[in-house]
């Protein structure tokens, strides 16, 4: 039976495919979970405009997302937190605070996965940060200040 994937489903394939599956793992898994619905002609031509409007989305954010790079390439971000007096922050920044720094004092907005550190900034002081995605990256200085 020929379905059309509304959802990704692991070992089937992704959305808006059409795949040849079962009948019976058709009929009694995929389109009573809604992860499928039967490939009628009309539902055909609805998954195509549905695709052809996800990928014209998925392109203008990569555009959007290769500008946002390029213009944080060199900028420097200060944030303010409590420290003991060794210097040492009582909470770190994970990728999240960081990334909610970006918007509001730059408004930049990136996803945290494009933040390139490997554990949370702990130390006061300044720090390099690695924003890379898609094949560009840019890098930018994040300032600590204890409070």
């Amino acid at each position: 039976m020929k379905v059309i994937l509304i959802k990704d489903v692991a070992k089937v394939g992704k959305k808006h495919e059409t795949k040849e599956v079962s009948s019976g793992h058709a009929l009694n898994y995929l389109i009573p979970r809604g992860e499928a619905v039967a490939a009628t002609p009309d539902a055909l031509k609805r998954t195509e405009v549905a695709r052809a409007k996800m990928e014209s989305e998925r392109k203008v954010l990569e555009d959007l997302l290769a500008k946002n790079i390029n213009d944080l390439d060199g900028i420097t971000l200060s944030v303010s937190g409590k420290a003991n007096d060794k210097g040492h922050l009582f909470a770190g920044l994970h990728r999240e605070a960081i990334v909610a720094e970006l918007l509001k004092q730059t408004g930049l907005q990136v996803s945290p996965e494009m933040i390139q550190i490997e554990h949370p900034v702990k130390e006061v002081g300044e720090h390099m940060i690695k924003v890379a995605a898609e094949g560009k990256s840019a890098t930018f200085k994040l300032v600590i200040q204890a409070l």
